[in-house]
């Protein structure tokens, strides 16, 4: 099931967290919404957020427990609602399929930096930038994708402006962290593109 590798290419492999449930409805097409363990090679577990047509999942069986493999685009959603995160990253599925092998989290991007990248330094002492990346879909509209590249990596991106055209590869993960909302500390997921490897698109 190969597809060409364009701006925005990402590949998956893991095991049905959700089964799918109904999120929304556009040009007459329905679209629903189930969520994807991928394990990293420490162990721990990646869930990621799925998009796919009706007409996609009417093909397969889709139940929680089942692996699977999902091919696609990594797509953000500026949610307004004032309920859950305010940005909303999904892989936005172009074929789905049964698949046994190795779980996989491979992400493709070539975009524009969007926002000034900021170094920092983990309490254990490891140096991580922080990216936006705006990556670019048919019809005028944008992705705007956080994503986080350590040590070399993040030295080199420390140094590049915004409007800089960039391409990496790296994974999605999902990231627990603590807020306080009217008094009460509650845990939120955050997710991001974690990078392997980023360059000035000119230099790729």
């Amino acid at each position: 099931m190969e597809e060409s590798k364009g701006t925005n290419y990402a590949m998956l492999r893991g095991t049905v967290h959700t089964p799918p449930r109904f999120s929304h409805k556009s040009r007459d097409e329905e679209f629903y919404q189930f969520s994807l363990d991928v394990a990293r090679l420490s162990g721990a577990v990646d869930t990621i957020q799925i998009i796919a047509r009706d007409k996609l999942l009417d093909a397969l069986e889709i139940g929680g427990g089942g692996k699977l493999c999902v091919l696609g685009e990594v797509r953000s959603f500026n949610n307004k609602s004032g309920v859950g995160p305010r940005l909303v990253i999904t892989v936005f599925a172009r074929e789905l399929w049964f698949d046994d092998g190795e779980d996989e989290n491979t992400i493709e991007l070539t975009g524009v930096l969007c926002k000034q990248p900021k170094l920092r330094v983990t309490p254990m002492g490891r140096e991580i930038c922080d990216l936006m990346l705006a990556v670019r879909r048919r019809y005028g509209r944008s992705d705007y994708l956080p994503c986080i590249a350590w040590g070399a990596c993040a030295r080199a991106a420390e140094h590049w402006d915004v409007g800089c055209a960039v391409s990496l590869t790296g994974r999605i993960q999902s990231r627990a962290y603590l807020k306080t909302e009217n008094g009460e500390t509650v845990e939120k997921t955050a997710y991001e593109v974690s990078v392997i490897r980023i360059a000035p698109e000119e230099e790729n």
